[in-house]
């Protein structure tokens, strides 16, 4: 793993050192962002603490919580790496691994949650909140900090998503743009989706409840999800109803067109 994010960092630099040449008006902003540090968290830290920062919190604040939280939850940065590699890999419109890391504000959303998370298992809960409200105020997605999320995850487009306390992102999951993993009502406890290892999400889908998402199914755009989903499924609708089989890799190869892989038989056994 620290060879993968050695080895992201090293691409970084040269896309960097390529982008300066090519357009000269953001030189500036590479060296700043990237070319100005040793390692992938360092630049990341920068970035991200320059967008969290406020007339109240400056970014040095942000950067000193970011690269603490490096340290005492040692596997964020080999998060970071899988989920910068899982943007480049699925999402055709992300062409370097540098416009990823300078520009789009799902990748970013999610690394500002992995901070507000570390902070929460440290019992520094109004803290965690508070970064909880920056991430949904500069990026536009709302996670609570005590929702737990895997490595190689994608936010797509990002605007509207919304992810509740209980809820659990299990890794390679794909979600695009005004999902909902939300409760039915008020009730306490354990009361969100948990998103199993997979799963792709489409735009606009509304999961409620505490229930299971198997492994590897699809949700098409639009759905309201009630009850559970099982492995290796597609489900779309209001409320969804199974339509077929997804491709085995939903969430990497992001099809997102319900109709043309679906199985009439396969729906008539399960409805």
């Amino acid at each position: 793993m620290v060879l993968m994010r050695h080895q992201i960092w090293q691409q970084l630099k040269v896309e960097a050192t390529e982008l300066v040449k090519k357009e000269p008006l953001l030189a500036s902003h590479v060296y700043s962002c990237i070319l100005n540090h040793e390692c992938l968290g360092s630049a990341l830290s920068f970035i991200v603490a320059n967008k969290l920062s406020d007339a109240v919190v400056s970014p040095f604040t942000f950067r000193e919580l970011f690269d603490q939280a490096f340290v005492d939850c040692d596997r964020m940065l080999t998060h970071v790496s899988h989920d910068i590699k899982a943007v480049k890999d699925r999402d055709p419109a992300a062409d370097s691994y540098l416009s990823i890391l300078l520009n789009l504000k799902g990748f970013q959303a999610i690394q500002v949650h992995r901070l507000a998370h570390c902070l929460w298992r440290q019992d520094r809960k109004e803290l965690a909140r508070f970064i909880q409200s920056r991430n949904s105020e500069v990026f536009g997605v709302d996670i609570h900090p005590a929702c737990k999320i895997g490595h190689g995850i994608m936010f797509d487009h990002a605007t509207g998503i919304v992810i509740g306390e209980t809820a659990v992102i299990e890794d390679n999951v794909s979600i695009l743009q005004g999902v909902t993993l939300g409760g039915t009502g008020n009730e306490q406890g354990d009361r969100h989706p948990k998103i199993r290892e997979g799963v792709m999400i489409g735009a606009g889908a509304k999961v409620l409840g505490n229930i299971e998402v198997g492994q590897g199914a699809r949700i098409g755009a639009g759905s309201v999800v009630l009850s559970a989903v099982a492995p290796h499924t597609t489900v779309v609708g209001v409320p969804a109803k199974v339509v077929g089989r997804p491709c085995n890799r939903p969430a990497e190869t992001m099809d997102q067109n319900v109709l043309e892989q679906s199985d009439d038989s396969l729906t008539s056994a399960l409805l």
